[in-house]
């Protein structure tokens, strides 16, 4: 405290009042305090997941199961997990996961699929840890499946038919699959072919036999191409059922409808009556030239597989759909012809990964936006803090004291002995005394008020950005997220918190190149909004 040196009648006005700006000076601290809180910032523990190689990675219907914890905290915490809608994910809120993925959660065609879940933390302090993790889930091949067939009723000396229904007989991964008989099973003349079609003209002494004693044929379904096997039983008595031989193509529509980034999967298996052996090729023809007869595979001579995926510039965005013919055919060794005529409409469809990028862009490009604005206010607060502690100096040098004299009753010269000391003129009783050099905050210069006015609406517009910040890192942290209508609402409201009124009254650089959005990095902005989602 530095003391002017004066006369005054009455010596005890000066102790009180320093003692008066002693409590103001504890006063403007206190409200720096609540205004601005010294926020000290501790490292929050970290999710602990499994560490064993390929951890994450399972068949389908394998069991996944560990428990969660947080690395170097023995506290209480709440888990959680996001986007495992429809998955049947398990995890308590103790961290106890718990999975066994279906087996029609991958397809057949794919082989494998990636799911990305976030693992998530609450503390009681209202930290919140997560953690992204990725489980891959490979493709379970399971063996065909053969329910009880109907008993198939022959006739006398006729070419006698039977094609084994596919709600009997069918794969349950969607697989193709071939009949196999077995050595010695079948009785003489009859031919069970590849796709399940079981021909036979029985004799008159075959037939007679099988008045006492119905007839039971073995087999096997094969699927493919990874060759499992399910064994079956063909029970025959006497009369009668017959089945043209045909190609057949499963499923049996005629009519296709799909979209461009849809694929679909025909399944062809062929027959001859003559015998199987007497099939010779099989193919298609398309009215349009970018379906290669690579499309097509043979998994066996008698079995073939169409599987095609149009692609987004397969139809003009004009034309909105395109309907594509395709006939397959069948020749035997006689060059006998067969074939079937198969229709695919194919609707336009909006690029996903186009989409999802785009959608990633607005996501990330508001985000450093609002990172920029927040280290510009971040400065800005700095600053006002420094001007505020030179506001608060001019108080030691004031300017003006008026101290009361009593009566005077002519001019006399003063001189104080302080820096930059002045000539005083007394008046009348009263004596004006000039100390210094006019450095105070109220006569020269800024007001102190409207600093703190000013730190307070810093601090302020700062925390209602970082609170609407990471509400929308967290919020729209997925793809599946951003692709919903709410999205672009969103991006708005922030825009909205990003560009307030108020802001104008902070007079912040907005051309600073320190500040440059082009600079900022994923990291930057992972540090300022913690769930921030790296595409």
């Amino acid at each position: 405290m530095i003391k002017f040196a004066t006369k005054s009648k009455r010596p005890n006005s000066t102790s009180v009042i320093d003692r008066l700006i002693a409590v103001k000076h504890r006063l403007v601290c206190l409200a720096l305090v609540l205004v601005c809180p010294t926020v000290f910032s501790q490292q929050l523990p970290e999710l602990v997941l499994p560490d064993s190689i390929g951890w994450n990675i399972l068949n389908e219907n394998d069991v996944a199961q560990f428990q969660l914890r947080l690395s170097d905290y023995d506290g209480p915490a709440f888990f959680t997990i996001e986007g495992a809608d429809g998955l049947n994910m398990e995890l308590d809120t103790l961290g106890n996961f718990w999975w066994q993925p279906s087996y029609d959660l991958v397809d057949r065609v794919s082989l494998t699929r990636d799911i990305g879940v976030i693992f998530q933390a609450r503390l009681p302090s209202g930290a919140r840890v997560r953690k992204p993790v990725t489980f891959t889930v490979k493709h379970v091949n399971r063996p065909p499946v053969v329910e009880d067939l109907p008993v198939f009723y022959v006739r006398q000396s006729s070419l006698n038919t039977y094609q084994i229904p596919s709600e009997y007989m069918y794969d349950p991964d969607g697989d193709p699959i071939v009949v196999r008989t077995v050595p010695g099973a079948l009785p003489e003349g009859a031919v069970l072919s590849s796709q399940g079609q079981f021909t036979w003209t029985p004799s008159r002494h075959q037939f007679y036999e099988l008045r006492a004693n119905p007839l039971i044929v073995e087999f096997f379904v094969q699927d493919q191409p990874d060759k499992l096997e399910t064994r079956g039983l063909l029970r025959i008595q006497q009369t009668q059922q017959d089945l043209p031989p045909d190609i057949l193509i499963v499923p049996g529509d005629s009519l296709f409808s799909i979209k461009e980034d849809e694929t679909i999967n025909l399944k062809l298996y062929l027959s001859d009556p003559n015998g199987d052996d007497n099939v010779k090729s099989a193919g298609f023809i398309a009215n349009d030239t970018r379906l290669k007869p690579t499309t097509m595979k043979e998994n066996t001579p008698l079995q073939y597989e169409f599987t095609w995926t149009p692609g987004y510039d397969f139809v003009e965005e004009v034309q909105k759909k395109l309907l594509t013919e395709i006939t397959f055919y069948a020749l035997d060794k006689s060059n006998n012809r067969s074939q079937k005529r198969v229709y695919i409409e194919v609707h336009d469809t909006e690029n996903v990964e186009l989409k999802d990028a785009h959608q990633y862009q607005k996501y990330r490009g508001i985000l450093v936006n609002a990172h920029v604005l927040l280290k510009q206010l971040e400065q800005n607060h700095k600053q006002l803090n420094a001007d505020y502690k030179q506001a608060r100096k001019g108080k030691k040098n004031r300017s003006i004291l008026n101290a009361g004299l009593g009566a005077t009753t002519g001019i006399a010269p003063v001189t104080m002995e302080t820096e930059d000391a002045k000539i005083v003129s007394g008046i009348g009783g009263t004596t004006v005394l000039t100390l210094g050099t006019l450095e105070a905050t109220e006569v020269v210069g800024k007001s102190k008020d409207a600093i703190m006015d000013k730190i307070k609406l810093n601090i302020d517009l700062t925390n209602r950005i970082q609170s609407a910040g990471d509400e929308f890192a967290r919020k729209y942290s997925l793809k599946s997220a951003r692709r919903q209508p709410e999205f672009e609402k969103d991006i708005e409201k922030l825009r909205a918190a990003l560009t307030d009124q108020k802001l104008v009254l902070l007079e912040l650089d907005a051309y600073s190149r320190e500040n440059d959005p082009s600079k900022v990095s994923d990291r930057d902005i992972k540090r300022t909004f913690l769930d921030f989602a790296e595409y």
